[in-house]
């Protein structure tokens, strides 16, 4: 069984970083591609960042040049790092891998 933690979510000035985590279980990532979802408030949930079992990354035009995806296969994790955060980046965030849904971290971006 599948199973993805995401963490590192929380309250931030804009301008400012976070790094989130998603922990996977259940699957090694190194041979799955695994996306990066947000949804906002009364929203629909939003593609934000794919990297391929390949290393290859996407992104949304929203987030290129700020967001980066990375994996740690040791760790069998994947994280988002996120900089020059907006608040319009205010979303709860859930990683995504072969059909299974972690259940979300929010972030908050605010002065």
């Amino acid at each position: 069984q599948v199973q993805l933690v995401e963490s590192g979510g929380g309250l931030v000035h804009p301008g400012g970083s976070l790094r989130l985590s998603c922990a996977a279980s259940g699957i090694n990532v190194r041979y799955y591609a695994m996306y990066w979802h947000r949804q906002a408030p009364g929203k629909q949930r939003d593609w934000v960042a794919t990297i391929t079992s390949g290393g290859v990354k996407n992104y949304a035009d929203s987030v290129k040049g700020r967001f980066t995806v990375s994996t740690d296969n040791a760790e069998n994790t994947v994280y988002l790092h996120m900089n020059s955060l907006k608040a319009e980046d205010t979303a709860v965030y859930y990683c995504r891998i072969a059909g299974a849904w972690g259940q979300g971290t929010q972030v908050t971006v605010s002065s």
